[in-house]
């Protein structure tokens, strides 16, 4: 056998002595590039969407029963809205009728018709006011009736407050001051 030179061996990937690169271009950073965003853009795992829609679920059953009793919350401080503004405008009228003001209004009946529209709806803007003692199907009107508690009458008394009873379209009833201006 013949002997061979080990010294001219040359190493794997090397010609004629020189290291070799090997290159492809552009193409193979594309490759490259498209392998780098693989291992980089992942996603959400099933379990992470389904725990995302569960959470979602359980805050909509728990957010949408609160909307829906906001309604009858808003009538009954609509209402509560409505006696305080006819507790406020006998008050005005009270103190125009104790100077002396032509144009006051006159309460000094009894309580049954102290509380009549005709005697409080002049007294008001932007309020309708019926007579009546049940609740109204119309959310903008408001029934009067006579009030609970004492006095039960104006007649005399100029500056003793009476209740007159207010019902909305909710049902509840509220109890308004009247300030009784007398003579």
């Amino acid at each position: 056998m013949a002997k061979m030179d080990l010294s001219s061996r040359r190493p794997a990937g090397s010609i004629g002595g020189k290291k070799s690169e090997l290159t492809f271009g552009p193409v193979f950073k594309y490759f490259q590039k498209v392998n780098d965003m693989k291992k980089i853009q992942r996603g959400f795992t099933l379990i992470e969407l389904v725990m995302v829609i569960v959470i979602l679920g359980v805050l909509a059953a728990v957010a949408i029963p609160k909307f829906v009793d906001l309604s009858a919350e808003a009538g009954n401080a609509a209402t509560k809205g409505v006696a305080g503004a006819i507790s406020s405008a006998t008050s005005v009228n009270y103190a125009a009728k104790a100077i002396g003001k032509a144009g006051a209004a006159t309460l000094n009946d009894t309580n049954i018709n102290t509380c009549k529209t005709a005697v409080l709806q002049p007294l008001l803007s932007g309020i309708t006011l019926t007579d009546g003692t049940i609740a109204t199907t119309d959310t903008s009107t408001y029934n009067v009736s006579v009030g609970t508690g004492s006095p039960t009458t104006c007649v005399g008394s100029p500056g003793v407050a009476t209740t007159c009873t207010v019902i909305g379209s909710k049902g509840v009833a509220q109890q308004a001051t009247v300030i009784c201006t007398g003579p």
